[in-house]
């Protein structure tokens, strides 16, 4: 039973990645791009990545060449003896790379809440 669950979700995961390509391919294949919304105010760029299900501890932030970079892990919450019905929520290594405008920027906050990570960028000089 154990063996054709992982069947079943090595299966459901090419499907995935079949229909949900990430933007960018690198050596290490994200599965799956969390969405994003991103508000300016006059001194800090505020993004929110929609990450439910996803530990705080598997996320990771950075500021990469003129891009935010926001990866990690959303791990497959079921029992070893559960048998899966549907996968409809994408599981795996998540990427996402933001582009961000000309101009110099800090991380100076990031929060978890409600199941999305809100990340703060302040503009410098």
């Amino acid at each position: 039973m154990w063996a054709e669950a992982c069947e079943v979700l090595d299966r459901a995961d090419r499907l995935h990645r079949q229909f949900f390509r990430p933007s960018v391919l690198q050596a290490r294949r994200p599965a799956w791009v969390p969405p994003i919304d991103i508000y300016e105010t006059p001194d800090e760029f505020k993004i929110m990545v929609a990450l439910p299900g996803v530990e705080p501890e598997h996320i990771s932030v950075s500021l990469e060449e003129g891009h935010l970079i926001v990866g990690g892990r959303r791990y497959l919450p079921v029992d070893a003896g559960a048998e899966i019905q549907r996968l409809e929520i994408p599981y795996g290594r998540f990427e996402r790379s933001i582009e961000l405008p000309e101009g110099h920027f800090k991380l100076s906050a990031h929060e978890f809440l409600n199941g999305c990570l809100l990340i703060s960028l302040r503009k410098i000089g």
